[in-house]
């Protein structure tokens, strides 16, 4: 019988690691190709392993909540043919990508122990030297780091353990060493008062039902609050009308259904007129990191996108200012399929330079959106309405009735001044407002 590594596959550029959040299957279970192996979740999207090989599930070596590397051996899976252990061509050369990259981290760690101290275990208890620097700079001593419950394999402390112990040490005791009075004076550390943790109370009475929140509910808020305190949030809003787009969708949406096979909205006809202004406005497109601005050469799009739960994620539109209606339509379509269908991969939430959020699909006419660090800008689309308006011809003013739109702006005040701010959404208005009706799809 041959063994299959079942390994944790590449998820992008800046993703290193992930949690197990679930296995599908267990020892003994019989695995098909393509079928999902477990589920894991990196802090951008949740996402399945899926097998190589068919097979039979023989050994796991993560348990669920572990954090696993890319490039780590998750599972092995035996299958029908010789005594060995089988690789795709992908898994050998992401090895060889590895054992590059272990040897640059084994040079950097040899560099460090020359210059720090390790920290060695006084019972020949295995630390990572990711552990060991990390303890070396919160000041753990080595009783300290002894004492830690180890979740890893054999009862190893994992990057995660220590952080863990460290947040929550507030109530443990630190000593403080005071300086003698004498060369020759030694004084016993003076310890600290420790400080109070005080820890969030739920109050409750027996009829009301309490709900824990979803982790990814927990990112979400993580990351909405950081964004509050971090960026200055200004908001500009402009009413577009878009009656030439409504009647030219009504006039074509069947036809290009027939023709593409997708289901034509108004989200891909906005995002065309948001990348154009993007390339009008460029200092939009940029990010803040500390006190550097950061020019983003493509323009990628964030789109927020329900997941099952009912939490947002926000999936990119890669180079939209370089697509035609229908690539962009389908760009829309297949992200927004793959978000209510959890099956979007870390890539596909990565590297946003702008954000558009719909708040007209739940019927508000405007909003505020929380800006998604570290760009500095983010834009609602509010509900379109048919509504009474002055219409300004030739022979005079008349009222007449149109369909409008809300574009509420919300950008960094920090770099982003007023009139930046305000003339980049008005010419998203007027890339809305001077839509040809007589457009071929």
């Amino acid at each position: 019988m041959a063994k299959f590594e079942l390994k944790l596959p590449k998820m992008g550029e800046s993703v290193a690691e992930a949690t197990i959040t679930s296995w599908l299957k267990e020892v003994g279970e019989t695995i098909e190709l393509d079928e999902a192996v477990l589920e894991i979740a990196t802090d951008k999207v949740d996402s399945e392993v899926p097998s190589e090989v068919d097979g039979v599930l023989v050994e796991k070596f993560f348990n669920v909540d572990d954090v696993v590397q890319v490039g780590q051996v998750l599972a092995i899976i035996e299958t029908e043919g010789d005594d060995e252990v089988l690789q795709t061509k992908d898994e050998v050369e992401e090895e060889k990508e590895h054992e590059a990259v272990v040897e640059a981290v084994e040079q950097t760690i040899n560099i460090a122990k020359e210059t720090v101290a390790p920290v060695v275990s006084s019972d020949a208890r295995f630390y990572s030297p990711l552990v060991k620097n990390i303890a070396k700079q919160e000041g753990v001593s080595q009783q300290e780091l002894d004492a830690i419950k180890g979740t890893g394999k054999e009862g190893r402390v994992t990057k995660n353990d220590i952080l863990s112990h460290i947040k929550n040490r507030g109530s443990n005791p630190k000593p403080v060493i005071q300086k003698a009075e004498t060369p020759e004076a030694i004084q016993e550390p003076i310890l600290e008062k420790p400080k109070e943790v005080s820890k969030p109370v739920v109050v409750s009475n027996g009829e009301d039902e309490i709900i824990e929140m979803t982790r990814m509910g927990k990112l979400v808020a993580h990351h909405m609050v950081e964004s509050v305190q971090k960026s200055a949030h200004v908001q500009s809003f402009i009413e577009a009308d878009v009656t030439k787009i409504w009647n030219w969708r009504k006039k074509n949406k069947d036809i290009f259904m027939k023709r593409e096979g997708e289901n034509l909205t108004f989200t891909p006809i906005f995002m065309e007129a948001i990348a154009k202004a993007l390339r009008d406005y460029p200092m939009m497109n940029i990010s803040l990191q500390g006190d550097t601005i950061v020019k983003k050469k493509n323009i990628n799009l964030g789109m927020a996108a329900a997941l099952p739960d009912g939490n947002l994620i926000v999936p990119v539109i890669k180079n939209a200012d370089q697509l035609n209606l229908v690539g962009m339509t389908k760009q829309v379509n297949d992200l927004a399929n793959r978000a209510r269908l959890n099956q979007l991969k870390p890539d596909d939430v990565q590297g946003g330079t702008y954000t558009v959020t719909n708040v007209g699909t739940f019927g508000s006419i405007m909003g505020t959106p929380i800006i998604n660090q570290p760009q500095v800008g983010i834009l609602a689309l509010g509900a379109i309405r048919k509504v009474p308006a002055v219409i300004e011809t030739p022979e005079g003013d008349f009222i007449g009735i149109r369909y409008k739109m809300f574009l509420s702006h919300s950008y960094d005040h920090r770099v982003v001044n007023g009139a930046l701010g305000g003339m980049f959404v008005k010419a998203v208005k007027d890339y809305l407002e001077a839509w040809d009706s007589n457009r071929e799809i």
